[in-house]
C-alpha cells in the first residue's frame, strides 16, 4: 500500500475507526488520541497493509492493539503510583425525530444503561460485541482481528448477550 491508498482508506473508513475509538475510550480526548495513533502506526506499517485484503479490519486490529497497550500501561502506572482513574464522558444519544419527550427520555435512558452494561463486560466479551454490533463486522473478520477461532468468537458473543440480558433485565 502507498500513501495515496492510505489516504483513501482514511477517507473511506476514518469515521468508522473514530466511532470505534470513541466506544473503546469513552472520552473524546482519549478517542482522538487513539485515532491519531492508529493512523500514525498505519503509516509505520504502510508496506504491510494490503489494499485488497480488507484494510478496515487491519486498521481496527491496530486500534485494538494500541488500546490494549494503553490500558496495560495505565494499569501498570496505577499500580506503581496510584493514579486516580481516568474520567469517562458518556456520549449523548441523538434525539429521534417524531418522538414524544417521554419516548425520547426513555430511549436515552435505555441507551445509557446498555452502554454502561457493555462497558462493564469483561474485555474478552466486550471486544467481539463492539466489533460485531458497532462495526457490523462478520465473525470471520472478528476472529482474524482478535486472533481467535470463529467458534470462540461465536461463543463469546452468545455469552455476552446472556450477560447483557441478565444485567438489563435486573435494571
Amino acid at each position: 500500500m502507498n500513501i495515496t491508498e492510505l489516504e483513501k482508506c482514511i477517507e473511506k473508513y476514518g469515521n468508522d475507526i473514530y466511532a470505534f475509538c470513541l466506544h473503546l475510550a469513552y472520552s473524546q480526548q482519549e478517542a482522538e488520541e487513539l485515532y491519531q495513533d492508529t493512523f500514525l502506526k498505519a503509516m509505520e506499517l504502510l508496506h504491510g497493509i494490503e489494499a485488497e485484503n480488507n484494510p478496515k479490519s487491519y486498521l481496527l486490529s491496530i486500534t485494538i492493539r494500541l488500546w490494549k497497550n494503553q490500558k496495560r500501561k495505565y494499569a501498570w502506572r496505577k499500580r506503581i503510583a496510584g493514579f486516580s482513574s481516568l474520567e469517562e464522558e458518556t456520549q449523548e444519544a441523538e434525539p429521534g425525530s417524531g418522538y414524544s419527550l417521554e419516548e425520547e427520555v426513555l430511549k436515552k435512558e435505555q441507551l445509557r444503561q446498555l452502554r454502561q452494561a457493555v462497558k462493564e463486560l469483561d474485555y474478552k466479551y466486550r471486544m467481539p460485541v463492539c466489533l460485531y454490533y458497532m462495526e457490523e463486522m462478520p465473525i470471520a473478520d472478528i476472529a482474524k482481528i482478535l486472533r481467535l477461532p470463529k467458534g470462540t468468537v461465536k461463543s463469546r458473543l452468545y455469552k455476552a448477550r446472556e450477560i447483557l440480558k441478565k444485567q438489563l433485565s435486573a435494571e
